[in-house]
């Protein structure tokens, strides 16, 4: 039965009018995948060796034992963000005489080898066979391993039912803050502890039990869930919800430009790929972690710079990127209304703006790794606001593609063209350009103060480049509305 379900799904993959679009997006996203497998394979066989060099007087095991709490908490934020949920076209198959409960242990078990799941074992397994080879105990190497394997799994269905629950991915965002705040604060060692409890799992194997049971409790939950919806009447029934709306008053001081960003507010929280670009954001925040607390980047201050970017910009490049596809489900319906154009754009403008400072005020904590590093940040908030805002604005016009908000998650590509591609040269480049030039014939205050310089002149002639996108929308509206109207 389960290798009729894959022929199935074999056949209506392939025969959908889908594959034979985006078929290079298809192997670049191919590609991306076989780099993160061999970044995973990478570290997991050279893991031991570059613990132990870079830190003689420890257990290489011990101190990834020791940060796994926060790796698994950070899985499950990324999980809950990207990750898509399983899927299978039931409605045919309820007609017939096939056991409902097969429906379901199918589509869970299709979960299994998602490649949230699959990456992570090419870091586990090498770094277990390392460990082996380096004179562990087989034992309790093999029951670590066993450990981890079902905690990605239990990762794996704790995902499914905490879905679109905000609430569940607020809590786990604020223990996994709460967890690092008393860890850099010295309150409480949650590393110390954190690192007993895989410990113990190494020096007694028999606890991996413990994971057996709560993944099958958890697949029991996902089964319970998933059987009660497998009925054609669920299947056919229209679903009747009540509509909520949150009071956006506090937009009205915004003038002209208030009722589109009441619209826009609307349309990231209410769809999973726009809600998933806003709480991504903010993620980006610790982006720079990775660049300022070690010294591998210290000599290459341009890479500094394009952290920094990201910093502050991780909205207005990922949202930025993909405006007006964003609203290409009623771009007909919108464009058919009576309003000028520019009011349009400036509500995106306005959004991306507001957002990038909020992310800026919430960057301070950077002045941690000095003056120079938020000197950097701030620059990149300056450019992020009078550059990179408009011109992203400007390369939307050239956007084709429609986008469906009600999908989301890893490997998505629609909407992305090659003008996706394109832009990230001049967004990213031009600003690390600017400082290396004048940094490397100055000095580095100079090399801040030119990129700065090119935000502070953006914001200057923002009115004349915002006249010259509106006449080239206004241009493109009819192809666009075209476009737009064609099955993603």
């Amino acid at each position: 039965m389960i290798s009729h379900f894959l022929k199935l799904e074999w056949k209506q993959y392939f025969r959908s009018s889908h594959w034979q679009k985006g078929i290079a997006l298809k192997i670049l996203m191919g590609f991306f995948v076989l780099y993160f497998l061999v970044a995973f394979l990478t570290v997991g066989i050279g893991g031991y060796y570059l613990l132990k060099k870079e830190f003689p007087a420890s257990d290489p095991l011990q101190l990834v034992n020791s940060y796994l709490l926060f790796a698994i908490l950070a899985d499950l934020i990324v999980r809950y963000l990207m990750q898509k949920l399983p899927i299978m076209n039931i409605k045919p198959l309820l007609i017939l005489p096939i056991p409902k409960s097969k429906l379901v242990h199918y589509v869970l078990g299709k979960s299994i080898f998602s490649v949230f799941n699959i990456l992570s074992l090419f870091f586990y397994i090498p770094f277990s066979i390392i460990l082996i080879k380096e004179g562990y105990n087989t034992a309790g190497v093999l029951g670590w391993l066993a450990t981890m394997i079902l905690i990605i799994q239990s990762s794996n269905f704790l995902n499914f039912l905490i879905n679109k629950n905000n609430k569940a991915l607020l809590i786990i965002g604020a223990i996994l803050v709460s967890l690092i705040g008393l860890q850099k604060f010295d309150i409480f060692n949650v590393v110390g502890y954190g690192g007993a409890i895989f410990n113990s799992i190494y020096q007694n194997p028999i606890y991996a039990l413990v994971g057996v049971a709560i993944l099958a409790f958890l697949y029991q939950l996902n089964y319970k869930q998933l059987r009660n919806q497998v009925y054609l009447d669920e299947a056919v029934a229209t679903k009747v919800e009540e509509a909520k709306s949150a009071d956006l008053s506090f937009t009205d001081r915004l003038g002209d430009v208030a009722p589109f960003i009441k619209n826009d507010i609307r349309l990231i929280w209410r769809n999973k790929r726009t809600k998933t670009v806003f709480l991504m954001s903010f993620l980006f925040l610790f982006y720079g972690m990775i660049f300022f607390s070690g010294k591998t980047y210290a000599d290459m201050p341009a890479m500094l710079i394009f952290a920094s970017l990201f910093i502050t910009g991780g909205f207005t490049l990922n949202y930025g990127q993909f405006i007006p596809a964003w609203d290409s489900s009623h771009y007909k319906m919108l464009m058919s209304q009576s309003f000028r154009y520019r009011k349009f754009l400036e509500s995106k403008w306005v959004l991306m703006v507001t957002m990038t400072t909020i992310l800026y005020v919430l960057s301070f904590p950077y002045l941690y790794y000095g003056l120079d590093i938020f000197l950097m940040i701030t620059a990149g908030a300056i450019f992020n606001i009078g550059f990179n805002s408009l011109f992203l604005l400007y390369a939307g016009s050239f956007n084709r593609k429609r986008i469906d908000l009600t999908k989301g998650g890893f490997g998505n590509t629609q909407g992305t063209s090659a003008t996706q591609f394109l832009v990230v040269i001049p967004i990213m480049g031009i600003p690390m350009l600017l400082f290396w030039a004048f940094s490397t014939l100055i000095n580095f205050n100079a090399g801040i103060i030119a990129i700065a310089l090119v935000g502070i002149l953006g914001f200057t002639l923002k009115n004349y480049v915002m006249n010259f996108i509106e006449k080239k929308y206004i241009k493109d509206k009819y192809v666009m509305i075209n476009a737009f109207g064609k099955e993603a």
